[in-house]
């Protein structure tokens, strides 16, 4: 199987208490562990955001580096764009 080195920046919505971020936060780590190998999990945790995303002027910040298969970021997009409380999540791929 061909792998590749990625990285998911995510950011997500304090509003429902650090129990619920915490929780999205392991559900996105599992998600990435799953399909593929965790290199590094980088928790910068609650931040001002640049600009106000949802009416939301903070969020908890997760850098994970990460190998997978090339389909598998196309699919974390996905389910992150369907997740309440997921604000925005930016995959990219390293070399």
């Amino acid at each position: 199987m061909v792998t590749k080195n990625y990285e998911a920046t995510m950011v997500f919505s304090v509003v429902n208490g650090e129990e619920a971020t915490t929780a999205l936060v392991e559900k996105f780590k599992a998600l990435i562990a799953e399909n593929g190998t965790v290199e590094n999990v980088d928790d910068w945790g609650k931040r001002r955001l640049a600009y106000p995303i949802n009416d939301e002027t903070e969020g908890y910040y997760v850098i994970v580096s990460f190998q997978s298969a090339p389909s598998f970021p196309a699919e974390l997009d996905r389910v992150a764009k369907i997740t309440d409380g997921a604000l925005r999540v930016m995959v990219i791929a390293k070399n």
